[in-house]
């Protein structure tokens, strides 16, 4: 049932980026997939923080954006800072002195969990494009999975954010007796056009780089092309142009950092900026793993759970007793008209709703900085 790292093989070109603290659960049976693929196994890779009461009435159920690992706090298996660690500990506002917080990395990345980079068994060979396609449903389902194979049968939240918080919506839609509250964080019920538009050119910097060789690059390459250009274009679009004017402005970059012999390198700092971040991440995630989770969040839409086409009747067999939905006014990838939709939604099925529209300068990624307005107002709700 159980499997450490060092006990699943892989082959010599395999590679995954899995965090030292990373727990897994090998789950044998198959798996259908929402699109009709089917995994023979499948693995979930995830961390966690606190202790379960004897009834289990204390879990958190976390799930994670796009790109992030299930690392979101330091704890006794790994001392690294989190990429929530000023949310999530003893006497945070997500309180482990008070909770059992799991966080799964989500099937399809790389990160522990089963995805385009891992080994197919009937194979042994990394899956890469022959990987099923994905849905955030099956993100979700796996996740329930996994919770019933740690013996966990219902959660007294789950919390999501971006990528995490559509996730988070699945499991209350696919599972509405599996959990009393929801906390969902800058997501929406499905993408707009140009939410889409920015992931679809994402994938194409991807697919067109010639180093990607249609999916079968050495897992041992430290850097795409493609993945660089697609992190710039993310990063341009998780911030606001209000807080790039308050940070850089037209701020330029020195004169002895800059490579004499192209005329077109960077100039400003905003573009040095993109370049670090573009760097710092390609090498640290897999290319296929992005494609796949990418597309899964263009192609969720919670109106398919509802009769008439409407996000209220999609919740109607809701068991939710509160929820907490929280937008940023500036973000542009999930505008905060759709926080709003999806908390009146619930309010529609006698759901006790509490929605926050915060006014965080810095846009989609508000979550990860904003810690000043983010903390008082989850910590409240879970208190």
């Amino acid at each position: 049932m159980f499997a450490s790292i060092s006990q699943i093989p892989l082959p010599e070109n395999h590679h995954e980026f899995i965090p030292k603290g990373t727990q897994q659960i090998l789950v044998p049976e198959p798996f259908t997939m929402k699109k009709g693929g089917l995994l023979p196994e499948f693995t979930i890779g995830y961390e966690t923080w606190g202790k379960l009461n004897k009834d289990k009435s204390n879990v958190i159920l976390l799930f994670t954006g796009l790109s992030p690992n299930a690392h979101a706090a330091s704890n006794e298996k790994d001392s690294s800072k989190g990429w929530w660690e000023p949310m999530l500990g003893s006497g945070k506002s997500i309180d482990t002195d008070k909770y059992y917080v799991i966080c799964i990395n989500s099937l399809g990345s790389c990160f522990g969990s089963t995805g385009p980079a891992s080994v197919n068994p009937e194979t042994n060979k990394a899956w890469r494009l022959d990987f099923p396609e994905l849905s955030i449903e099956d993100i979700a389902s796996t996740a329930y999975l996994a919770l019933q194979k740690l013996g966990i049968q219902h959660v007294n939240t789950v919390i999501g954010a971006s990528m995490g918080g559509m996730t988070a919506l699945a499991y209350s839609l696919l599972f509405p007796s599996s959990l009393d509250r929801l906390i969902v964080i800058s997501t929406a019920a499905n993408s707009l056009p140009f939410s889409i538009a920015i992931r679809s050119l994402q994938r194409e910097m991807i697919c067109k780089d010639l180093d990607w060789m249609d999916g079968y690059y050495p897992f041992d390459r430290e850097t795409l092309c493609g993945m660089r250009m697609a992190r710039k274009l993310g990063m341009a679009s998780y911030r606001s142009a209000k807080e790039w004017e308050q940070r850089f402005g037209r701020k330029r970059v020195a004169a002895e950092k800059r490579q004499e012999r192209n005329p077109f390198t960077s100039e400003f700092e905003i573009e040095s900026y993109l370049e670090y971040n573009a760097n710092k991440f390609t090498g640290h995630f897999d290319a296929n793993s992005y494609l796949y989770l990418s597309r899964a969040i263009d192609w969720f839409d919670a109106h398919e759970y509802s009769k008439n086409n409407t996000l209220e009747d999609a919740f109607s067999e809701s068991q939710l007793k509160q929820a907490l939905v929280i937008g940023v006014e500036t973000d542009i990838l999930f505008p905060v008209h759709q926080q709003e939709a999806i908390a009146n939604a619930l309010k529609s099925n006698g759901i006790d709703v509490k929605y926050h529209g915060l006014p965080c300068v810095q846009g989609h990624d508000a979550f990860l900085v904003d810690y000043g307005r983010f903390c008082p107002t989850v910590g409240e709700f879970l208190q």
